[in-house]
């Protein structure tokens, strides 16, 4: 698989398939010629390093690679593969491409579109840098292309998936009874809100034992990243399309009927809850995410889920996603430096140790480092509220999340926190920033219980951080927010305040603020 001498064919083709590419529909591959092109895949340092990744997140990338790699063998590809620890790794992808063109005298290189726009634009560079046809062609595993998604934008004053979704709905049949939505409503997600008890079923996430591959993996990876942040063992993930296969109907079987009603509670020492944990797999190509949708479709017409379990899931695949990719390339590059607060604290070193009093904050970034995991609230409603809340640099929390989390890639992570958890887009994205207290978090989870802060306590040394941070942001971005109509009840709220409460709040807040 490694090192190939070069093929007896005059002038193949280079077949470069990335690490979030897995998939034998690639459109690269669709347009390349297994008897001539060469397939290339390569573990360089330059895109495991780019961010401190979590240790999880590079063996399964690596092991996912190494699999797949010898998937399109029995396929009949010819794959050049380089490994992390091949004495020549070039060390980046335009080294190892420059090496494949020189080894097998290929006439070109042929890929699919990266997510990433880093990556494209060093790829736009590469025809005149190594003296051969590049060909990037459009990454068909998404339902709405660029162009697509940029006449949808076009004369927006503002932009919201709920829209974006209901046209993607049309487009695929998904939960359509002819032109109308299934139920009669587009969305179910005002019945998605309850809170979850300890006393509930859990269903667990399938769990797969490493084969030799992927312990070969672990070991590279403790060997050559023994500082990233993460635990690296035990891992159960899946690293193969049969694995991921098995993990989606593990996850319809037992967690799909359950996942709408309980989609946005926080449960300590639950980290999976009902969600599907399937986002690993969809991003790096070893599910189709139409093909998800449609398995989950059917088991709301077999009546295996009910309607709002299924559309709620439905809705984070080809609404959310899809969305996101779309404000992602529509304002790249600079989205990523977005400041809307001019926010400038610096990341709280507890972000990466979890060692912090704040039992919400504890335990999602204690489930961040062991699984490489959390979901969607939990990122958006307590490591992202506080740190929008404390004015934490967006560009270091984008940094943060893109680093920790299995299912980062910055096409999809970015505008998850720099738009929706952070607002520093100035409202690009959603309509208004989502603040909140402890009140909200001790509503869905059972963390306050547990927490050394009182969360009713609304200022002083024992109240819950989030309390006085929530009037704090409000009031230091009061002349960007307060015109903002779903903020009007807020700000009169505050206005209705005596002035010593409305001192406690600030004067709480600043002590917290210099803690950091």
């Amino acid at each position: 698989m490694s090192g190939q001498e070069p093929q007896s064919t005059d002038h193949p083709r280079i077949v470069l398939i990335l690490g979030d590419q897995l998939s034998p529909d690639m459109h690269a591959l669709k347009r390349a010629d297994p008897k001539t092109d060469i397939v290339l895949m390569a573990e360089v340092a330059e895109e495991a390093t780019y961010v401190a990744h979590h240790k999880k997140k590079i063996a399964f990338v690596f092991s996912a690679m190494r699999h797949f790699a010898k998937e399109l063998e029995a396929q009949g590809w010819s794959v050049d593969y380089t490994q992390f620890g091949d004495p020549d790794n070039a060390g980046s992808l335009r080294g190892e491409v420059k090496r494949a063109i020189t080894r097998h005298r290929a006439k070109g290189v042929i890929l699919t579109e990266p997510g990433e726009y880093r990556l494209k634009a060093e790829i736009d560079t590469w025809a005149d840098e190594l003296g051969a046809d590049v060909e990037c062609v459009d990454d068909t595993r998404f339902i709405a292309s660029h162009a697509e998604f940029q006449d949808w934008a076009k004369g927006r004053k503002q932009l919201r998936m709920e829209y974006f979704y209901r046209e993607i709905r049309k487009k695929t049949g998904l939960l359509m009874h002819r032109d109308q939505p299934e139920g009669g409503k587009w969305n179910f997600d005002a019945e998605n809100r309850k809170p979850a008890k300890g006393d509930l079923f859990m269903p667990r996430p399938l769990r797969i034992s490493p084969d030799r591959i992927t312990k070969d993996v672990l070991d590279l990876v403790e060997a050559e990243f023994p500082d990233n942040f993460g635990t690296l063992r035990p891992f159960w993930s899946a690293v193969t399309r049969e694995g991921a296969e098995k993990a989606l109907a593990t996850f319809i079987d037992d967690a799909l009927p359950s996942f709408g009603d309980y989609q946005d509670a926080m449960l300590d020492g639950e980290p999976f809850l009902y969600h599907s944990v399937l986002s690993l797999y969809i991003n790096t190509g070893l599910l189709d995410p139409l093909e998800v949708c449609r398995r989950a479709e059917r088991a709301y017409y077999e009546g295996h889920a009910p309607l709002n379990a299924v559309e709620g899931f439905v809705r984070q695949i080809i609404g959310w996603r899809e969305y996101i990719r779309g404000v992602y390339w529509l304002n790249m590059p600079g989205y990523t430096e977005e400041n809307f607060f001019g926010a400038t604290t610096k990341l709280p070193a507890f972000y990466w140790t979890g060692d912090t009093d704040m039992a919400c904050m504890a335990a999602a970034i204690g489930q961040t480092c062991d699984e490489a995991y959390a979901h969607h609230i939990q990122r958006l409603m307590v490591t992202g509220n506080f740190a929008m809340l404390a004015g934490v640099n967006p560009h270091e929390v984008h940094e943060w999340y893109l680093a920790v989390y299995f299912d980062a890639y910055e096409w999809v992570e970015a505008p998850n926190v720099i738009g929706m958890s952070q607002f520093a887009d100035g409202g690009l994205l959603g309509s208004k920033p989502y603040a909140a207290s402890g009140n909200y978090i001790n509503k869905m989870s059972d963390y306050c219980g547990k927490c050394r802060y009182d969360v009713k306590q609304k200022t002083g040394k024992t109240a819950c951080p989030f309390n006085p941070l929530y009037w704090n942001f409000l009031i230091r971005n009061e002349k960007k927010l307060r015109g903002n109509p779903r903020l009007a009840q807020v700000y009169r709220t505050w206005d209705r305040m005596g002035d010593d409460k409305k001192n406690a709040y600030l004067s709480s807040a600043d002590a917290i603020l210099k803690s950091l």
